[in-house]
């Protein structure tokens, strides 16, 4: 989706008006899709006319230009996996990891104003208007400061931080009156969750917090870099960091790239994973492809955006150690026992229920499950992974839940990694890296 300018709604009524002409335009869509449908044979697949990539697209554009919490909620959405979402739907909203629209240059220099005051350009030999990045809570500026530091500004888009609860609830109340989420799904948990980490998000000075943590970490691999924090010039609003040059991540999956470079850096990315849940416990949970560059000439891997970092406790990976275990020794027992430990199943869950969502399990977690060269970007892994949760929800009867609420930003990652090596067309044993941490 090209970028373009738009002023951020930035008081709540403001927000809560695009959210409902956003919803009357969807719900529009719909009706005339119902119009088109009429007459038509009904294909066996067909879903609500509601649906529609058409009305969905429109409903993900009208989100890029709200940004925050509203956008986030999308991005999260469209990642959590058909079980939760129709695939048309989640397919759509998929254009919001991609980009969102930047403020207009005078609402960028009343929130310079705010956050640094009057006469905050002195600071600066150059400060470039035009952003190199944007997404959901802010975007990304290039300067060069007067003692000669090349940096990056991350700015923070106005009235994102207390638009947050009003902008999650209205989204799910949305959700809920199109008929998007089942009926039946009680997300309530999920969406404390999803406030919790978005609240954290906004705080640039936490951020900070878990870049200069997570360098450290990965101090000892040179292929990693992580840019450094300039203390001097970040606020809780304003973020300022090393500049770093790279190409896009993704553009190892173009000609011109050998195979054994692809390779290499997603098991690089991988091996990253691994570490960050059983040796860290330190996750950054948005790997948007943007939040990755590639340096072809050191070979590097340049890692950006912290925002999204969650510290895991060791009961939580420990119950995830086991049932990975068990995935790749293929205990189905093992698995059902483990997956009630997480809160995946419940003691009361029928076996049918039980065997769906195991199933649905071992789909996703085809790669680790495999103990040869997974070739990642010829898996139909997603396509079957949509197919099983749609008969999950489908035939659940009443017993479909959402995922337990503190995994929402773990299964982010997870779909997030499996898409990057599967962009930059790698291949790799990845249980062969992952028995290193079991």
């Amino acid at each position: 989706m090209a970028s373009r300018k738009s002023r951020v709604p930035t008081t709540r009524l403001g927000r809560l008006a695009r959210m409902g002409f956003a919803a009357g335009e969807f719900a529009i869509e719909g009706l005339s899709e119902s119009a088109r449908r009429i007459g038509a044979p009904v294909p066996k697949d067909a879903v609500n006319a509601l649906l529609t990539g058409a009305g969905a697209t429109k409903l993900a554009k009208r989100l890029a230009g709200m940004r925050g919490a509203a956008m986030k909620m999308g991005q999260m959405l469209s990642m959590e996996g058909p079980s939760i979402l129709p695939p048309e739907f989640a397919e759509a909203l998929a254009i919001l990891r991609d980009s969102a629209d930047t403020m207009p240059h005078k609402q960028l220099r009343g929130v310079m104003g705010r956050e640094y005051g009057k006469g905050w350009e002195e600071r600066f030999d150059s400060f470039d208007y035009e952003p190199i990045a944007s997404a959901s809570i802010g975007q990304v500026h290039r300067v060069q400061t007067r003692d000669g530091r090349d940096l990056a500004l991350k700015i923070q888009y106005p009235g994102v931080a207390r638009s947050i609860d009003s902008d999650v609830d209205n989204m799910s109340m949305m959700l809920r009156l199109l008929n998007i989420l089942p009926v039946d799904l009680d997300v309530d948990e999920i969406v404390d969750e999803a406030k919790r980490q978005l609240r954290q998000e906004a705080d640039y000075e936490q951020e900070a917090r878990f870049l200069r943590d997570y360098r450290g970490r990965v101090r000892d691999n040179p292929v990693l870099r992580v840019p450094k924090v300039h203390e001097d010039l970040t606020t809780r609003r304003i973020l300022a960091m090393d500049f770093v040059e790279g190409e896009p991540l993704e553009v190892l999956g173009e000609e011109g790239f050998d195979q054994e470079t692809r390779d290499r850096v997603g098991r690089e990315l991988e091996r990253l994973l691994f570490r960050e849940l059983f040796e860290f416990r330190l996750m950054q949970t948005d790997p948007n492809f943007a939040n990755y560059l590639y340096q072809p000439q050191e070979g590097r891997i340049v890692l950006l955006d912290f925002g999204s970092t969650v510290n895991f406790e060791s009961a939580f990976t420990e119950r995830f150690r086991r049932i990975t275990r068990a995935l790749v020794e293929d205990d189905y027992d093992a698995i059902w026992r483990h997956a009630e430990a997480i809160g995946y199943l419940q003691p009361g869950d029928s076996p049918a229920y039980c065997g769906r969502v195991i199933e649905l399990i071992r789909i996703i977690c085809e790669p680790i499950r495999e103990d040869q060269v997974y070739d990642f970007a010829s898996s139909d892994v997603a396509v079957r992974a949509r197919d099983a949760g749609l008969q999950l929800a489908m035939k659940s009867g009443g017993e479909l839940r959402s995922p337990p609420p503190e995994t929402v930003f773990l299964h982010r990652k997870l779909v997030g990694s499996f898409l990057l090596c599967s962009r930059i067309r790698a291949r790799l044993n990845a249980q062969e890296i992952l028995k290193e941490f079991l």
